[in-house]
Parts: C-alpha cells; structure tokens; sequence
C-alpha cells in the first residue's frame, strides 16, 4: 500500500513537475498570438492600399472624363468593340 499514490497527490506532483513548461506553452502560445494579431493588422494594412490604389485610378479615369466633356468635345468614351 505504500506504493500507491493517491489520485489527489498525482495532480499536485504533475503541477510541481510541469509547472514550468506550462509557463513556457503560455508564453509560446501568447507569442503566437501576437504574432497572429500583427500579420492580420498586415494584412488590413494591404487590403486598405489595393483599395485605395484602385479608387485613385477610379477617380482619374471620371477626372479625365469630365474634363474631356466639360471642354465641349462629343467623342469622349472610348468605343466600344461588341464584335
């Protein structure tokens, strides 16, 4: 009987055995999460500059237009080859 443990005092000597890799994993795995956080902010960064590049070529192309149109020319658009 002296051999066995009981089932209380495995969990105490797992906590004493194990305690310093569960700090470990938790900063790993905060580490992890930074990381996380810091590649999703990248790629919000990037998704906000495609956006903006493709509204700034929007907006020159209707510039462009308008200035054609308010200078009193017809054939502004460009036509149109619907063969």
């Amino acid at each position: 009987m002296g051999a066995r443990l009981k089932a209380g005092s495995m969990g105490r000597i797992r906590k004493l055995t194990y305690g310093a890799n569960d700090e470990a994993d938790a900063d790993e795995q905060a580490e992890a999460d930074r990381q996380t956080a810091s590649l999703a902010g990248l790629a919000v960064a990037l998704l906000l500059v495609v956006m903006g590049l493709f509204l700034i070529q929007q907006l020159e192309a209707k510039s462009m237009l308008e200035d054609c149109l308010l200078s009193g020319q017809t054939q502004c658009m460009p036509e149109l080859d619907l063969r």
